[in-house]
């Protein structure tokens, strides 16, 4: 297994940047793949989370209305679209692969996943 992520950088406040995961050593439209940050001196949280098909998609509230996951099987590359970003978005940015939905206090979300990439790096500064 091997994930590749891409597009971190340098943002402004209120900028957008869109996130890439190159996907291989696995049968890629199998598999729930989900974005998972960790901002300096923070544990790791769940950003988002999509289903095999793209059919269902689920956010962590602090990310919501403000970011949008996709993938593209045909291509193997999961996406995350980021807007309107803020400085607590400043973070290193995981792409993971698989997962368990979980329901707990009215929303969803992903755990338990099972293969990492290297991270890519967001900063969102003046």
């Amino acid at each position: 297994v091997q994930l590749v992520e891409s597009g971190g950088g340098l943002v402004q406040p209120g900028g957008s940047l869109r996130l890439s995961c190159a996907a291989s050593g696995f049968s890629f439209d199998d598999y729930t793949m989900n974005w998972v940050r960790q901002a300096p001196g923070k544990l790791q949280e769940w950003v988002s989370g999509i289903s095999w098909n793209g059919g269902s998609s689920y956010y962590a509230e602090s990310v919501e209305g403000r970011v949008a996951i996709s993938r593209d099987n045909a291509k193997n590359t999961l996406y995350l679209q980021m807007n309107d970003l803020k400085s607590e978005d400043t973070a290193v940015y995981f792409c993971a692969k698989g997962g368990d939905l979980r329901y707990d206090d009215g929303r969803y979300y992903y755990t338990n996943f099972d293969s990492w990439g290297q991270g890519t790096h967001v900063t969102v500064s003046s």
